[in-house]
């Protein structure tokens, strides 16, 4: 009772302030500086994705919102987009073991691995031979294709993530990350191609960041879309270490940098002549989880019913592992400090006198922090339509 006390009078206080400041049309760093204190408190939980925390979170979102004057663009009138979410919890006694030529390496739960069952079935299993497909992309604007023309269907693919180095703008556009590079895009081609597994090997090169980052991320449940019927994903989608990709590799007498230097488009995939066997018992659940949406009509009799989308999303990592004694992970920088400019963004939008000549649309989406943009790939293929808006602030689906 005492936490939800404090959550209604930080809710009031909030209010006050929006109120003071409605005809306000510029960016304000003190408002930014306390949307993002508000998020990042203990009283969240670190905003977990199905859980009480991360109710809070969209629940405070929406009404910052609504006293920002953007209008619900949300399911049924609201602010608020369910998003059909099942959460993946990988056991303990998970198990991963490498075989080749009479010798095999079993790898050790969050030290040597981390995954989970795509297939959402609670007591994966599979085994299958590997294959190395580079950074497995098919990206034909760029020639580049890591698959050749392979059928990999019910194998386990290892690979790298990220994407072709590159200073050229125009090749995977140059420094930046393109969504190629994603560990997300990695797992949709094993599941297209039909592979049984997919085993991404870290290095925080490739990854941009270390292997705490992805056992913290990977190492709890995880959040899926939830598959409909017939609809195929791997076994296993998973991370290996560095190390533990060298004792993969050594079984085929090869190692981590001899790959990476194979980053050229003749690339041709190489079957390790390794095979890999994996089980994962899981706890599934269904989350109640959801994206909050708000628009600013444009005031362009034609061009309102095109909207700019402006996103940050909402999640962190919850409740976890103690660091130093805290056990919640507060995501003050990811990605409460999103949500704060976003909401700032959008109360400076509907404070403008003369609005622009398009709409703006406000989207703090669920399920990117461990879930891979979740809930922007629910939003991108069930999206409010410019087509769809109506006079009187509703979006009809």
């Amino acid at each position: 009772m005492a936490d939800m006390r404090q959550y209604i009078i930080a809710m009031v206080l909030a209010s006050v302030a929006v109120v003071l400041f409605a005809q306000d049309g510029s960016i304000s760093a003190a408002r930014i500086r306390e949307h993002t204190r508000f998020l990042s408190l203990d009283l969240l939980e670190g905003r977990g994705v199905g859980q009480r925390g991360g109710q809070l979170a969209t629940e405070y979102i929406a009404d910052q919102f609504a006293l920002a004057g953007a209008k619900p663009a949300g399911d049924d009138g609201t602010y608020f987009q369910k998003v059909p979410l099942v959460g993946v919890a990988t056991q303990p006694d998970a198990g991963l073991t490498a075989e080749a030529h009479g010798s095999n390496v079993e790898f050790r739960w969050l030290e040597d691995f981390v995954g989970v069952d795509a297939r959402q079935e609670g007591h994966g299993s599979f085994d299958g031979e590997a294959v190395f497909v580079g950074h497995g992309i098919t990206a034909p604007e760029y020639q580049w294709d890591d698959f050749k023309g392979l059928d990999v269907a019910g194998k386990v693919l290892v690979m790298f993530t990220n994407e072709p180095p590159s200073e050229d703008p125009k090749f995977f556009d140059g420094r930046a990350l393109t969504y190629y590079g994603r560990c997300t895009y990695k797992y949709e081609q094993a599941a297209r191609h039909g592979a049984v597994g997919a085993i991404i090997i870290h290095t925080t090169p490739t990854a941009g960041y270390g292997w705490d980052v992805v056992r913290n991320s990977w190492g709890r449940e995880t959040p899926f879309l939830k598959l409909a019927p017939g609809e195929k994903a791997p076994a296993f989608e998973g991370w290996v270490t560095r190390e533990a990709g060298e004792k993969l590799l050594g079984l085929a007498g090869r190692n981590v940098d001899e790959l990476l230097a194979a980053d050229r488009r003749d690339f041709r995939p190489i079957d390790l002549g390794i095979r890999i066997r994996g089980s994962m018992p899981s706890k599934i659940r269904e989350l109640d989880t959801r994206n909050v949406a708000a628009m600013v009509p444009g005031s362009d009799p034609r061009l309102k019913d095109e909207a700019v989308i402006f996103s940050a999303h909402w999640d962190h990592l919850g409740i976890g592992t103690p660091v130093n004694g805290d056990a919640i992970y507060n995501g003050t920088i990811d990605n409460a400090t999103g949500c704060a400019i976003l909401l700032e963004l959008a109360r400076a939008w509907a404070a403008l006198p003369i609005k622009a000549r398009r709409s703006a649309l406000f989207l703090s989406v669920t399920a990117e922090e461990g879930g891979g943009l979740k809930g922007s790939e629910y939003y991108a293929a069930h999206p409010i339509t410019p087509a769809d808006w109506r006079p009187g602030g509703q979006f009809h689906r």
